[in-house]
């Protein structure tokens, strides 16, 4: 009898899958980058649409012809900068080495940071100098919090989000920053139209499902003894133990994911232009800023996303994209 082969099922890359600790995505990773600036920025997921465009790639078969490309739209109000916060390379990573709060600060972060009422800013921006003098800060990044408000969510607690400082410079960084704190930061001052960003979300949640949905594995034959849904064996004789690559039952979805090198069609402050007749499913109308970014993105309507700069920047450089038309056909009832 021939050997059957073939390819595992479910990849084991993305292992162990289970649940995110929260609703929006941890980005663990920034590039580098030599221009002082902001890496990143933070939205709220409204829907998809279509685009009609020029197509501006050299290679494709299409070039210089009008196209429709799927896009999904980002609500990004302005983020609030709260803080500045220092980090340590040690042994063990960087760790967080000091906090400079803004002095004045909205009432709806308290109920966030509780602890930071009772912050003396001068004391906290004198301490944070004599760190900078003494050329121990190895990283500069900064606390923003999300003004959902400002959108179309009815939510009313805001987020705190995380964004690294570019720049070659420690000094240039720290004033940069200093200058930020408690100002506004809109999607224009991070990112501009055709750039090319990764996206970090985290993907629609599925609860617990058996393994023939959860890896893809085949399903057994109708006389089979203890079920069909399952797999035929846990196990070899030896070794004498369950191996952790055997599929099984488990969490699917709701886990962190990135997309690379998505590119940006266009950004824009009025949110209605975009918006469909009868408003997004579950999400309604656009108020403000917004982001139009190309392809789908992980998420369910209504999830933060975080837009970082690229890490992976692909070689062939686009410029910015000749956007045709938006199209606002009704999503009611789709």
């Amino acid at each position: 009898m021939p050997n059957i082969r073939r390819p595992r099922k479910g990849s084991m890359g993305f292992s162990p899958r289970v649940r995110a600790p929260r609703t929006f995505a941890h980005v663990r990773a920034w590039p580098e980058s030599p221009s002082v600036g902001l890496q990143g920025i933070a939205g709220y997921k409204a829907g998809m649409t279509q685009v009609f465009l020029v197509d501006d790639r050299k290679n494709s078969i299409t070039t210089g012809q009008e196209i429709v490309v799927p896009a999904t739209i980002v609500e990004a109000p302005p983020l609030l900068v709260c803080a500045v916060r220092f980090y340590q390379k040690t042994a063990d990573g960087l760790k967080t080495a000091y906090e400079v709060w803004a002095k004045e600060l909205p009432n709806d972060i308290f109920k966030t940071v509780p602890k930071i009422k009772k912050v003396d800013h001068a004391k906290t921006l004198e301490k944070a100098e004599g760190l900078i003098n003494e050329a121990t800060i190895s990283d500069i990044r900064v606390l923003t919090c999300t003004q959902p408000k400002k959108s179309n969510m009815a939510k009313k607690r805001p987020e705190i989000v995380e964004i690294r400082v570019g720049g070659s410079s420690i000094d240039d960084r720290w004033n940069y920053s200093k200058g930020l704190l408690g100002k506004e930061v809109k999607a224009t001052d991070v990112f501009k139209e055709g750039q090319i960003i990764d996206v970090l979300a985290i993907t629609k949640g599925k609860g617990v499902q058996g393994p023939v949905k959860r890896w893809g594995i085949k399903i057994l034959p109708r006389k089979t003894r203890f079920g069909r849904r399952q797999v035929g064996a846990i196990g070899p004789w030896k070794p004498t133990r369950i191996m952790h690559t055997v599929p099984f039952s488990g969490q699917m979805g709701f886990h962190q994911r990135t997309e690379f090198n998505k590119r940006i069609l266009k950004i824009g402050a009025d949110g209605k232009e975009v918006t469909p007749k009868g408003g997004f499913l579950r999400y309604g109308t656009l108020k403000g800023d917004y982001i139009l970014v190309s392809g789908s993105i992980p998420g369910t309507t209504k999830r933060l996303i975080q837009l970082r700069q690229a890490m992976r920047t692909p070689k062939t450089v686009l410029g910015q994209p000749n956007v045709t038309h938006i199209s606002t056909a009704s999503h009611q009832g789709a």
